[in-house]
């Protein structure tokens, strides 16, 4: 699948994620609302337009409820929804891919888009996918944690490495190697044998 539509896809998060840490804590609202346009922008540029990827209505949803909660909540409250919102963005769309992933791994309408449709029951289609989106999943998960990590040291210490490291260096790697993962993975497992190629149970 195209490294671009996945870009597209967690755009929203991207957006969100660096706004939340550069903008003042009374404004994470805006965060929230400019993140969840950016959703909205993206399900317009989409192709095809229908069925709309379910992971970027997902994140519409939950940054417009960010940006409800910016917009209304009181200063501490905004305090508290920054720090921890804003760091943990991650965890919760990674929690919804998990989640979505019996009813339709998330990655299956990406790869849609270039699997001819008689494929799109196959075994080893759905397989390819099921992992992709797990592995997604717990990516997100983890980046999530690192900078949860990194937000509660950084109440405690003055220090500005462990908050680099862990808030912006290693959930930068986490999203790169997952971007090289879904563009190698599909390759390796189609270059399989037959006899060899993972079986859905």
């Amino acid at each position: 699948m195209k490294s671009r539509s996945l870009i597209i896809a967690f755009l929203p998060l991207i957006v969100f994620s660096l706004l939340s840490r550069v903008l003042p804590h009374n404004d994470i609202g805006v965060a929230g609302l400019v993140a969840a346009l950016t959703a909205l922008a993206a399900l317009a540029i989409a192709r095809p337009v229908w069925p709309p990827k379910i992971i970027t209505g997902c994140s519409f949803a939950v940054f417009a409820v960010i940006a409800a909660l910016g917009f209304t909540l009181g200063r501490g409250d905004d305090r508290w929804l920054a720090t921890w919102g804003g760091a943990g963005i991650g965890i919760v769309i990674g929690l919804i891919i998990l989640a979505l992933i019996p009813i339709m791994p998330f990655t299956e309408q990406f790869a849609r888009e270039k699997v001819p449709q008689s494929r799109w029951n196959s075994p080893v289609f759905k397989q390819i996918n099921l992992v992709l989106s797990a592995a997604w999943g717990a990516a997100l998960v983890a980046a999530g944690a690192s900078r949860v990590a990194a937000a509660a040291i950084n109440g405690h210490t003055t220090r500005r490495l462990p908050d680099i490291l862990l808030g912006v260096v290693l959930p930068v790697l986490i999203i790169i190697y997952m971007l090289k993962f879904s563009k190698s993975y599909p390759d390796r497992v189609a270059h399989q044998e037959p006899a060899q190629a993972p079986v859905v149970r």
